[in-house]
């Protein structure tokens, strides 16, 4: 019999679990399939549909089917250039702009080819650590403290950097935050950017949710240090479109090398960007009275949600503050710690098992974010809700009115309800 070659898997990869993100999806689904009521706080998937003039425009532009360049198409390319230069004074060029298949792809290439260490704040989104694990980086991890909204500041800066000055490092910036929820002052953004130009370190700024922040007020980290940030963005968050897949990123001039080494990899692997995706792009960057309004309904929508939320937190004995944008909470048990470690609960990973479990809430664990094991938070990502309904209703009341509580009640779906479950078990379980 002949023998059959030996498999073996990358040791990089080996171990390395499905995103935590998407598994927890797929779990809510697997559950909701069998007959269970989910609650679905755990995928961060924007509730709201792509707005319809962008809708529209991949309805027109169906029937392009050629290959566009790898580093995308140029009218887009000129419409993302143009909107960084609109909405966040930052002057850049359509040949500093690379287009990928969502901005996660983008950022696993520029980990590729950029050779430095990888540092990123506890917590930070899930993807980030997996995929320099995969590649091979060294990752550093920014400790924060939730005194302070998890926020980098510039002596954790000056620690990392101050024992090898010219080491190579890649720093990640996502604000307003995934998990949660918190942005920086421009005052902080500027004391980061004199660090970061002292020791020369590449910042990649990921700002997909910038446009949802509560105040639509977003600073961009680029304004203060424009030869060493490269701006990420996308679809997915601000436009409703996650499985279109289509992210962007914004290189500053001297940085031409970078860009060309990325799109050389990105000629072996993707090839080009979905070309129909790429021509409605063009309507979504150019923006316009309809997006700005659906920008603006969407932030109004969210805030309210977010404040219903951790108001109902507040109360139930969470030490918490409001969030500055997004779609994400990210509240810590440690109140209630005595009698979670009574009932077996001593990790967040076993909180969120027990949560699903007894209450039918999906949630993601801390630990999934980079937080201790021991550490009880979690992210809530407060997307259960009927989004075009509530933009609908929305529409109906002045854009220089709060959308308050009882809009919150009524249009918050299950993230509403689901975080009262949450804190009746909470009590009863500290009742027990």
């Amino acid at each position: 019999m002949k023998k059959q070659p030996d498999i073996h898997l990358n040791l990089n990869v080996r171990g390395l679990p499905l995103s935590a993100t998407l598994a927890i999806n797929e779990i809510s689904n697997d559950l909701i399939k069998q007959g269970q009521p989910v609650t679905k706080l755990g995928l961060g998937q924007s509730p709201f549909p792509v707005p319809q003039v962008v809708e529209e425009e991949l309805k027109v532009n169906a029937h392009q089917k050629d290959y566009l360049p790898v580093a995308g198409l140029r009218e887009l390319r000129g419409a993302v250039a143009d909107y960084h230069h609109r909405t966040h004074g930052i002057s850049t060029a359509p040949e500093n702009i690379l287009i990928g298949p969502g901005s996660k792809e983008l950022m696993f290439i520029l980990q590729l080819v950029y050779y430095g260490d990888l540092v990123i704040p506890t917590p930070s989104w899930v993807s980030y650590a997996p995929q320099a694990h995969i590649i091979g980086r060294h990752i550093h991890w920014l400790e924060t403290d939730a005194s302070n909204q998890w926020k980098v500041t510039p002596e954790c800066i000056e620690e990392l950097c101050h024992k090898d000055e010219n080491k190579p490092r890649l720093v990640i910036l996502n604000y307003p935050a995934n998990p949660h929820g918190y942005t920086y002052t421009e005052k902080e953004l500027k004391a980061l950017a004199k660090k970061f130009r002292k020791y020369k370190v590449l910042v990649l700024s990921d700002e997909i949710y910038s446009e949802l922040d509560y105040d639509g007020n977003h600073v961009s980290i680029a304004q203060f240090y424009p030869e060493g940030t490269i701006i990420s963005s996308g679809l997915s968050k601000w436009c409703g479109a996650g499985g279109w897949r289509l992210g962007t990123f914004a290189f500053p001039n001297n940085m031409k090398w970078l860009l060309n080494a990325m799109a050389t990899v990105a000629s072996e692997t993707f090839t080009s960007t979905s070309a129909p995706i790429q021509y409605a792009a063009v309507r979504a960057f150019i923006g316009g009275l309809e997006i700005e309004r659906y920008l603006a309904n969407s932030r109004r929508i969210l805030h309210a949600i977010a404040k219903a939320i951790v108001s109902r937190l507040q109360n139930a004995g969470f030490d918490l503050v409001m969030p500055d944008g997004a779609f994400y909470i990210f509240p810590d048990f440690a109140p209630f710690k005595k009698k979670l470690n009574q009932r077996g609960i001593t990790s967040s990973s076993k909180l969120c098992e027990v949560i699903l479990k007894e209450t039918g809430v999906a949630m993601l664990p801390g630990e999934s974010f980079g937080r201790p094991k021991d550490e009880l938070t979690v992210r809530i990502a407060f997307v259960d809700f009927d989004g075009a309904r509530a933009l609908t209703a929305a529409e109906q009341i002045p854009l220089d009115q709060t959308l308050g509580e009882e809009f919150a009640k009524q249009y918050g779906g299950g993230c509403i309800s689901g975080v009262e479950k949450i804190i009746d078990w909470l009590n009863e379980t500290q009742a027990e």
